[in-house]
């Protein structure tokens, strides 16, 4: 990776891809999103017919069968929702610091994030959930702070793999903290426990409209830099020679993605990976010109929740396996794969 206010090399810059082409994948990705979306209120638990699905849709709920896809939209609404917010999440954090292995989950965010309600909760009494959205947020910030600043240390700067290091560590310690919270705790130990892993399934509609209107207003922070993250992608020097605000920029970016973690992580949890695994595949199929990848990133991150809650809901029926598994156990070995791989340094 290309230090921090240094220019990159011509080569280090990966190929555009054909207008026509991306077009095409923004095609695939959304048809993607509508099958796994219709999947999602289908498949779980309880078998269901189609006749029960269309008329669940129309509002009825008279047989267990019709309730339970009454309740699965909800769930499926928040998993699209999350999913969106976590790939662009983490398409902009590897845009911003220049480096592939950026991730809410890898860097300590979404743990932050955590810690932060969870001791808000515990010692100050917060029972409001526009209250958790704003202490999450918090937390999420203080956190990419701290484990940015911790990853600069040295010499090298921010390397990929010191940052991984510093937010492995970071999550680690954050998780423990967690945990001596919550567990002397019987009052709130039951509402956070499978809470702390990550999952969408106490969706509801009021949760999922507290935080629209947070998660509006990071996407439209995140999507207006996109053309600001291109320039970034050259270099400092080169983005400020073509008159771009490079700290303003990177500021601005790391907001909007701050912004999307912390609502995210208030309603459903520290989801891990999400934000690792999708960009790079986004990167592959439309290239890596920002004003495509980061929608792209959008429509990937909710395509790969939706499909993970579907396949937690129908592998240990009627037990759920929380979202947060799934991705981690897809995740995991596709972040060991970067790791060890040479490309780390070009993105």
């Amino acid at each position: 990776m290309t230090p921090v206010g240094t220019a990159r090399p011509p080569d280090a810059v990966l190929v555009r891809r054909p207008a026509r082409v991306r077009v095409l994948w923004l095609l695939v990705a959304v048809l993607v999103l509508a099958a796994f979306t219709v999947a999602s209120v289908a498949l779980g638990s309880r078998d269901v017919t189609w006749t029960d699905v269309w008329t669940a849709l129309g509002g009825a709920d008279g047989s267990l069968e019709q309730a339970a896809v009454v309740k699965r939209i909800p769930r499926t609404l928040l998993a699209i929702v999350v999913g969106a917010a976590l790939g662009l999440s983490g398409a902009v954090m590897q845009g911003v610091t220049r480096n592939p292995l950026a991730d809410p989950g890898i860097l300590g965010v979404n743990m932050g994030a955590s810690l932060a309600v969870v001791s808000a909760v515990a010692f100050l009494g917060l029972t409001s959930p526009t209250g958790y959205v704003w202490v999450a947020m918090a937390g999420a910030a203080v956190s990419a702070v701290f484990v940015y600043t911790v990853g600069s240390l040295g010499r090298g700067g921010a390397t990929p793999l010191k940052l991984a290091l510093a937010g492995a560590a970071t999550s680690a310690a954050f998780a423990s903290l967690v945990s001596a919270v919550v567990l002397p705790r019987n009052d709130i130990a039951g509402t956070f426990r499978l809470w702390q892993v990550g999952g969408v399934g106490g969706a509801s509609y009021e949760r999922i409209g507290l935080i629209l209107p947070f998660l509006a207003v990071g996407f439209a922070v995140c999507l207006l830099s996109a053309r600001a993250l291109n320039s970034l992608a050259l270099g400092d020097e080169l983005a400020a020679g073509l008159g771009e605000r490079v700290v303003l920029i990177r500021a601005t970016a790391a907001l909007g993605s701050v912004v999307l973690c912390g609502a995210s992580t208030a309603v459903a949890g520290p989801i891990a990976f999400v934000g690792l695994l999708v960009p790079h595949a986004c990167r592959i199929l439309v290239g890596v010109d920002h004003r495509w990848s980061l929608p792209f990133s959008a429509l990937a991150g909710a395509s790969l929740l939706t499909a993970a809650d579907v396949v937690g809901r129908v592998v240990a029926r009627p037990e759920d396996v929380e979202v947060g598994i799934i991705t981690a156990l897809i995740g995991a070995p596709f972040f060991i794969h970067i790791v060890r791989s040479q490309k780390v340094r070009d993105l």
